[in-house]
């Protein structure tokens, strides 16, 4: 997402089944025939045997959330600078994108602004040859307290929104070495009062990094103003007013009050949530069902799963953690686990378990 789209194309037939593929689509399905077939034959992967012309993991969470809408909200999973975008909905993530399923543009302004950057810089980790910030979604997203504009606000914040994504994706297309890190490297600079010159002085003229900062600028202010705090608020202040809000809402969803971030998808039936008498964390989307994620057979998409389900559990046993897969036992997933706490992705809290 930091650059230009590389043109490539997904043939993705996810929902038809063989005969119904062959019957609507002849010419992908003798393309796939001659290319994958052969490969996902020799697959002792039963999911890739079975159902070989289906484009790799269904992501059948992910799918319902995003049914609907015509673009989403994606960050990528580690960073220098952490920034939103929108995408289109027939785009396919990988597993190194963070999607969050919302169009609304109020919500991309929402998270490009400091006040949830701060947060996520807080309470995400660090990963990486670079020690880059990451977006953990069970601990950036989920428990953040997004805040209740009004509908004048909300107005202020859709264009907001939707002028940050347009300035950036306009001069990333007028000039194709243009990317979104090497922007926001300048932007930082422009903030610290450093010398802009050089390759800086092109990407400052090519991305008009005056505006943009004024743009986030404005985002900030209009956040704050939506949360009722001061625009100007140092970074502490930011961290312990949001917890504070986090806790009030955990407290309300106790009650049965939950503020939907897409309540048609959500609570399509508008019903009143019932008191639970326990907080719980705020979430957008189901969650995925344990048990019944495929094993991958390709050593980094193993390593690649178990920290992204390690991120999601946040401690986990081994025993845990394969209940999670198909046919995984816990001897398979333990030196595994020990090799990312060698690393520095894991480490080995009490009780035999492992955390992120």
């Amino acid at each position: 997402m930091n650059g230009l789209p590389l043109g490539n194309w997904v043939l993705d037939f996810y929902g038809l089944n063989e005969a119904q593929l062959k019957q609507r689509f002849p010419e992908a399905f003798q393309h796939l025939l001659d290319n994958v077939w052969p490969e996902r034959a020799e697959k002792t992967d039963k999911g890739f045997r079975d159902k070989w012309w289906i484009f790799g993991r269904p992501r059948t969470e992910l799918r319902p959330a995003l049914s609907g809408l015509t673009r989403f909200i994606v960050t990528t999973e580690t960073s220098k600078h952490r920034m939103f975008t929108f995408l289109p909905q027939n785009t396919r993530p990988d597993h190194m994108l963070i999607a969050i399923a919302l169009d609304d543009a109020a919500a991309l302004s929402v998270l490009s602004s400091r006040f949830h950057v701060t947060w996520a810089l807080a309470a995400g980790g660090r990963l990486g040859y670079g020690n880059d910030p990451r977006y953990n979604k069970s601990k950036c997203f989920n428990p953040f307290p997004f805040p209740t504009p009004t509908e004048a606000q909300t107005l202020h914040l859709r264009a907001l929104g939707e002028e940050l994504d347009a300035h950036r994706k306009a001069q990333a297309a007028a000039h194709p070495r243009l990317t979104l890190t090497g922007m926001y490297n300048v932007l930082e600079k422009l903030r610290a009062g450093d010398r802009i010159e050089g390759r800086d002085r092109e990407v400052y003229d090519q991305g008009l990094i005056g505006i943009l900062r004024d743009i986030h600028d404005h985002i900030d202010a209009a956040v704050a103003a939506a949360y009722g705090w001061p625009a100007d608020l140092p970074e502490a202040d930011i961290l312990q007013r949001l917890v504070d809000l986090n806790h009030e809402r955990a407290t309300e969803e106790a009650r049965g009050l939950v503020r939907w971030l897409r309540p048609d998808y959500q609570n399509p039936a508008g019903r009143a949530a019932a008191p639970t008498g326990e907080t719980a964390a705020m979430d957008l989307g189901p969650a995925e069902p344990s048990g019944t994620a495929l094993w991958p057979k390709s050593l980094p998409e193993q390593f690649a799963d178990l920290r992204g389900v390690l991120a999601d559990m946040e401690q986990a046993t081994p025993q845990q953690i394969a209940r999670r897969f198909t046919r995984l036992r816990p001897a398979t997933v333990q030196p595994m686990l020990e090799t990312l706490t060698l690393l520095g992705h894991a480490r080995i809290v009490e009780g035999g378990r492992f955390a992120a």
